[in-house]
């Protein structure tokens, strides 16, 4: 039975549900317990923290003042995602869908946010240990969340370098997996291109094609068709990428999933990344070259437009992409 320390309930007792968040006071669910995050602790030994063995989700939660309610997005299918990741990692006995999206929302209710959140469950190898290896380790897992505002610039837009670092490929590290040992790979990619004066990173695949920033899935626009890699070219199966699509098909878009040449971008009327920290941040400039006009393309808005107001629960028919946290 999961429980909580009594320090912590007593300050969540003397929080009203709803009051902004302190840091001081943000409470996690951490290895089957509600505690204060400053407790949530691991051992240096642990194995994920000596090798990077663990896995992950990044989930958005949206305020909406109107409503006084906060929703979080697609938990059901982030929490399928995370599932499949730990397969990947030879990690068993993990708990289902239902008991993963109710502590989520309960994490959620404890901090009481009125802003949007950020939450992120991790599975991760709790042995402690020396050696590296995936099989006969223990695991354990925790949900934290905390105030989170835009990752990336999602109105002026950004200016991307093609960056020298290639995509991990499926036979070194599957980026279909969300493995924390994995987002090296990444970072090399942010810090070249943020050096080299730019604000995201444009990641080729070890052919060449384009695969994604360095955390964003992208899409790609030219003669009013958007075109998005494929799985096959080493990006992580994205659910807000997956979510895009679902818009573009009420929009009457077409979507074509197929490899991107390098130098496409460079002639195309649009661009933009998406992903649950990018969200929908255009792209309007590659390699100083401007992409399209070089400012937010039409059917970029459109689509950011839409989906802006359902993560915030405004459209009816998109209520089952959101979960409301607080009781009506």
């Amino acid at each position: 039975m999961l429980t909580e320390k009594p320090a912590a309930a007593a300050a969540l007792a003397a929080r009203a549900v709803g009051a902004p968040a302190n840091p001081a006071t943000l409470v996690c669910l951490f290895e089957g317990r509600y505690v204060p995050l400053s407790e949530a602790n691991v051992n240096i030994m642990t194995h994920a923290f000596m090798y990077g063995t663990a896995v992950f989700e990044g989930i958005r939660a949206y305020w909406n003042a109107e409503q006084g309610q906060l929703y979080a997005l697609k938990v059901r299918e982030h929490m399928e995602r995370i599932r499949n990741s730990c397969k990947i990692m030879l990690m068993d006995d993990v708990p289902s869908v239902d008991q993963l999206a109710s502590e989520l929302v309960e994490v959620l209710r404890r901090n009481g946010f009125r802003e949007d959140a950020y939450i992120r469950p991790s599975f991760y190898k709790s042995t402690q240990a020396i050696g590296v290896k995936l099989h006969g380790l223990d695991h354990r897992y925790y949900i934290l969340a905390l105030p989170f505002g835009d990752y990336v610039d999602t109105n002026v837009g950004v200016k991307v370098g093609t960056v020298s670092w290639r995509r991990t490929s499926d036979p070194a590290i599957p980026s279909r997996a969300k493995i924390v040992g994995s987002y090296v790979n990444p970072a090399f990619s942010k810090t070249e291109a943020m050096l080299n004066g730019f604000d995201e990173a444009l990641v080729l695949s070890d052919d060449g094609h384009i695969s994604e920033g360095s955390a964003e899935n992208i899409f790609v626009i030219r003669d009013g068709v958007l075109a998005t890699p494929p799985v096959s070219d080493d990006i992580l199966e994205g659910i807000t990428r997956a979510g895009i699509m679902e818009i573009c098909e009420e929009l009457g878009l077409r979507v074509v999933e197929r490899s991107i040449d390098r130098s496409e971008i460079y002639v195309a009327d649009e661009a933009f990344f998406c992903g649950t920290g990018a969200q929908i941040s255009p792209i309007i400039e590659v390699d100083h070259r401007l992409v399209g006009s070089g400012g937010v393309g039409p059917i970029t808005k459109r689509v950011k437009d839409r989906y802006f107001e359902i993560v915030r629960g405004n459209v009816a028919a998109y209520r089952h992409w959101v979960t409301p946290i607080y009781p009506a």
